[in-house]
């Protein structure tokens, strides 16, 4: 029974340390555009590809 009061501030402690990293991450703008990244990466080879055929000619 005593180790309850060990484990409940802990893990009080745990979820405030996981909510503050979480704000953190928002305000940093983590989670901004979550499309694009997804986007972007059907494109990149075609850019690639186009300064290949640039470079050959």
């Amino acid at each position: 029974m005593d180790i309850i009061y060990v484990l409940v501030p802990l893990s009080i402690a745990l979820l405030a340390i996981a909510v503050a990293i979480f704000f953190w991450a928002v305000k940093g703008g983590q989670f901004d555009d979550l499309d694009s990244p997804a986007h972007k990466i059907l494109f990149d080879d075609d850019e690639y590809l186009n300064e290949r055929r640039e470079d050959s000619t």
